[in-house]
C-alpha cells in the first residue's frame, strides 16, 4: 500500500488532520462503524466527554486490531459529538493518540443533536492495508 498526504496549507497540522489522503496499491479497506463508549456487555457510558473519548478510541483500536489492520493506516476519521465545546476541551487526548499512532487522516468533526442513549462521542473510520 502506498499513501500520499495532500496538504496545500500548514494550518491543519496543529489540528491533527490532513486535507486529503491518496491511497494506491491497497490490499484491503476496512470501513468501521461509529465506535463509542460502550463496554463489552453493551452498556453505554454516562460519563463525561473525556472518559467517553478514551473508551471510544479503545474500542476503535480493538476493531482495527481484530481485523488485522493498524491504526497508523487510518485514512479517514469522522468525529460525531453532541458538543464540540466539550470535545475540544479534551482535544489533547485525541491529538496525543493520533501522534502516538502516527495517524494522518482526513477528518470531519460534526456536532449532532444526539447519539445513542447517553453517548457524547462517536468515531467512524476507514483503514487500509
Amino acid at each position: 500500500m502506498k499513501k500520499r498526504i495532500i496538504n496545500p496549507w500548514k494550518w491543519q497540522n496543529e489540528r491533527s488532520y490532513v486535507q486529503a489522503v491518496e491511497v494506491t496499491n491497497t490490499q484491503g479497506a476496512l470501513y468501521i462503524s461509529g465506535q463509542t463508549a460502550i463496554d463489552a456487555d453493551g452498556k453505554s457510558s454516562a460519563e463525561d466527554m473525556k472518559p467517553q473519548l478514551i473508551k471510544a478510541i479503545e474500542n476503535l483500536e480493538k476493531v482495527i486490531e481484530e481485523a488485522g489492520y493498524e491504526c497508523r493506516n487510518i485514512v479517514r476519521l469522522n468525529v460525531f459529538t453532541t458538543s464540540t465545546e466539550e470535545f475540544f476541551s479534551c482535544f489533547d487526548v485525541f491529538q496525543n493518540w493520533t501522534k502516538e499512532n502516527n495517524v494522518q487522516q482526513a477528518s470531519t468533526v460534526i456536532e449532532v443533536k444526539g447519539l445513542f442513549e447517553t453517548l457524547k462521542i462517536e468515531l467512524e473510520a476507514t483503514v487500509v492495508k
